[in-house]
């Protein structure tokens, strides 16, 4: 077992599919990770589940991976239901990460609605892209993911699997990032579409993976005088980027929320009037 512990959990899915199945049964996400870099073992102990529930973890995986072995079965009754999460609390810093990741949200969610409006022929539509742009490299990378590179990072194991999983992430989100802006100079909207929608596949489940598994983990390794520290960094970092900044990008997202509901239900109305009976376009 201790071969299989030292594996990336991708690899270990692959090749014994329903430990997929059994982690997500204890609410470990790690089949729709597009890395899956982290060992096994790190996975495991990551989660924070309590004692008895990791004991079922890991006869259920260990049975699965060895059908024809007598694997001793543990005092403790194997789990067979999900087990539910229970609210999260964070340190102050932490938390103050995971509010920024609200707003990144939203512009995730308004990506669809923004790919069916985008036109890459006018000065508006593109001057759209463009500020888009600049909210992922000013907010989304050089706030936000700046303050957990150049400091929340550097209070863990910089060579642990799940942060360099985080790193990889990171540069991802700026490949993609430079590509929608390389479409964009040659005007390709399909480009621009499909790397709009890696970016929010991308940052969905990165969000996701530090929310719920990341930050919870880190808080729990923080001294309190280490908590402190972390607050006046990101202060700090904060002003030196600009204190101004969180204003601004949260009301462009507000003001970009306003704009595409309106074009979308505006283009849906065209539609609609220029549609006969049968479903054709006049």
């Amino acid at each position: 077992m201790e071969k299989y512990l030292n594996t990336p959990i991708k690899e270990v899915i692959t090749r014994f599919t329903e430990v997929g199945t059994i982690l997500e049964q204890f609410n470990i996400g790690c089949v729709p990770c597009s890395v899956g870099s982290c060992l096994l073992k790190d996975v495991v102990n990551i989660h924070n589940l309590p004692d008895a529930q990791k004991i079922d973890l890991m006869y259920l995986i260990e049975k699965n991976i060895y059908p024809d072995r007598k694997i001793k079965k543990p005092k403790i009754k194997p789990c067979a239901k999900k087990i539910d999460n229970k609210e999260i609390k964070y340190s102050p810093p932490i938390k103050r990460l995971v509010d920024e990741h609200i707003l990144i949200k939203k512009l995730l969610a308004l990506i669809p609605y923004i790919m069916e409006i985008l036109d890459v022929k006018t000065k508006s539509g593109r001057e759209l892209i463009v500020n888009i742009v600049d909210f992922i490299r000013s907010y989304a990378d050089k706030f936000h993911h700046a303050k957990e590179e150049d400091i929340l990072f550097k209070y863990v194991d910089n060579n642990l699997d799940i942060i360099n999983t985080m790193l990889e992430d990171h540069k991802a989100g700026r490949f993609h990032v430079k590509s929608i802006v390389d479409a964009l100079t040659k005007g390709d909207k399909n480009a621009i579409i499909k790397h709009l929608m890696e970016y929010k596949k991308l940052l969905t489940q990165h969000i996701k993976k530090e929310d719920e598994i990341l930050y919870p983990w880190i808080d729990r390794g923080l001294l309190i005088t280490q908590v402190g520290e972390i607050f006046s960094k990101f202060n700090e970092a904060e002003k030196n980027i600009g204190e101004k900044a969180a204003k601004k990008y949260k009301k462009f997202i507000e003001d970009l929320e306003n704009y595409t509901n309106k074009c979308v239900v505006k283009g849906r109305r065209l539609l609609r009037r220029t549609t006969t009976k049968g479903g054709r376009l006049k």
